[in-house]
């Protein structure tokens, strides 16, 4: 009864939202978990013939199943999706997802390495391998621009602009942009591609990947995550760090620094503002003390 609607939600988001197969399957599933509710309530209508206090009853027998409210939060942001498909196929008119609240969830902010910790940490590679030179321009790379791991791994050489110091990286949903890249990471990779790279012999449709290993082939994001790990525990660093350290990191420094949150949205290539916002994790005591410090009326007794 619901294939149609499944299948037509399906198409919206590869052609209409050019979404990854990772992304599609998700919200599919999402869609999929609310047929079987209703299925097992026997009770399995129309998308256009649900209200919102279905969709809450919905939420209520997912809570119940065990999910974190993350995955409930997830879910709920799927429905909404497969919504906004009803409306503008005309499969309904009305939006019951529009109500929906999602429960509230605890934002825990990742560690950040300070440049120092992360030049510890770069400065633990073993240059006299080859993969140590790899190595090292991945990083410089992650920590210059702020690339997502996905992007580090995927990388082509004829989107390398250095002598502008550019570089095109491929983002989620396939969508390109253009990102600044620094002298260092410049030096690094142009050592990598010239030195190293040249003696790896590409697997076939390799050719235009920038970091390869032994073999030829692309590195995966496992790869990229161990490497990182063993050189942080070399460097002594406790903290709990994952390819994505080095984006928050980035990010983290340029507002610290007084970036436009703007700039930093378009070189992180996020969709949001608000999702660019959760990189503005300032110290509130710093504020308070700045506002006390300099606000006039901030300290007067009423």
């Amino acid at each position: 009864m619901w294939d149609p609607y499944k299948k037509g939600f399906k198409a919206y988001l590869q052609l209409e939202r050019s979404l990854s197969d990772n992304s599609v399957e998700a919200y599919l599933h999402d869609v999929e978990m609310l047929t079987q509710y209703l299925q097992s309530s026997n009770d399995l209508r129309n998308p256009s013939e649900l209200v919102l206090k279905d969709l809450q009853q919905f939420v209520k027998w997912i809570a119940e199943l065990g999910m974190s409210a993350g995955s409930q939060a997830r879910i709920i942001s799927g429905l909404r999706q497969f919504y906004k498909y009803c409306l503008l196929e005309q499969i309904s008119s009305t939006d019951p997802t529009a109500l929906l609240e999602a429960p509230k969830l605890k934002r825990t902010l990742p560690d950040t390495l300070s440049y120092e910790e992360i030049e510890t940490i770069i400065n633990q590679i073993d240059l006299s391998k080859p993969e140590g030179g790899r190595n090292k321009a991945i990083l410089e790379t992650m920590y210059s621009c702020g690339l997502r791991v996905s992007e580090v791994v995927n990388l082509k050489l004829s989107n390398l602009y250095l002598d502008v110091g550019f570089i095109r990286v491929i983002g989620k949903g396939d969508k390109e942009r253009l990102v600044p890249i620094g002298s260092s990471a410049v030096k690094y990779i142009t050592i990598y591609v010239k030195d190293i790279r040249v003696h790896v012999q590409p697997k076939k449709g390799k050719d235009d990947i920038v970091f390869l290993n032994r073999r030829g082939d692309e590195l995966t994001r496992v790869m990229i995550f161990l490497i990182i790990k063993e050189l942080a525990k070399k460097a002594g660093i406790e903290k709990n760090i994952s390819p994505h350290t080095f984006r928050h990191s980035f990010a983290t420094h340029l507002v610290e620094g007084g970036a436009d949150l703007r700039a930093v949205q378009e070189m992180l290539g996020h969709e949001s503002i608000t999702t660019t916002e959760i990189y503005t994790h300032l110290d509130r005591e710093f504020l308070r003390k700045t506002l006390e410090q300099y606000h006039p009326g901030f300290g007067k007794k009423a």
